[in-house]
């Protein structure tokens, strides 16, 4: 597929790259919550999109992105449970010093250091949680997907995903309040 679509694929590049990419960036923020390191989550990223347009012509419509983060929670949990790299390493990582979507545009330096203090230490709790409820509440709260399109992604009932978000909520509430009262802004 060099510098476009293949010849003979009916157009299938053009509709996966018009499908598929949208949603990059939230497949990218669950491989980094999945894998808790920038170039494995990188790889797995590069498998998902990989694999998704292999099998992009068993893809029956509907929602894409559930089926894009079901394709990268398997690749993620096949690199844990094999213990090794994905192969498609990049070498640069990513710098997440990235202002976010919600900052204010007057918002005075004391609020930008508790915004950043409370965003890393939120950020540093999910990651902290077992994986199968960080996953949820990633796919929830960040990725913003309904508990139907949860239990797709998970392949587990909508009870399991509501249980395990109630218990993962549970779970960010009590370690916030130890954290916040543990640790000050800098």
């Amino acid at each position: 597929m060099a510098g476009g679509t293949e010849l003979g694929d009916g157009g299938k590049a053009d509709r996966f790259k018009q499908l598929a990419l949208p949603h990059l960036d939230d497949i990218y923020t669950l491989a980094r919550y999945l894998m808790r390191n920038a170039s494995d989550a990188d790889d797995a990223v590069q498998e998902c999109y990989l694999r998704a347009f292999r099998h992009f012509d068993t893809f029956r419509g509907g929602p894409i992105r559930p089926w894009l983060m079901a394709i990268l929670r398997n690749v993620c949990h096949a690199a844990f449970s094999a213990n090794v790299r994905l192969v498609y390493g990049v070498g640069a990582t990513q710098d997440e010093a990235a202002d976010p979507v919600w900052r204010e545009a007057n918002e005075t330096p004391e609020q930008a250091v508790v915004r950043r203090h409370e965003s890393e230490t939120m950020s540093r709790l999910i990651g902290e949680l077992p994986a199968e409820f960080r996953e949820v509440i990633v796919l929830r709260e960040i990725n913003d997907l309904s508990y139907r399109d949860i239990a797709v992604v998970i392949e587990a009932p909508i009870g399991t995903v509501m249980s395990r978000l109630a218990r993962a909520r549970g779970m960010l509430r009590d370690a916030w309040v130890a954290a916040e009262g543990r640790s000050e802004p800098q």
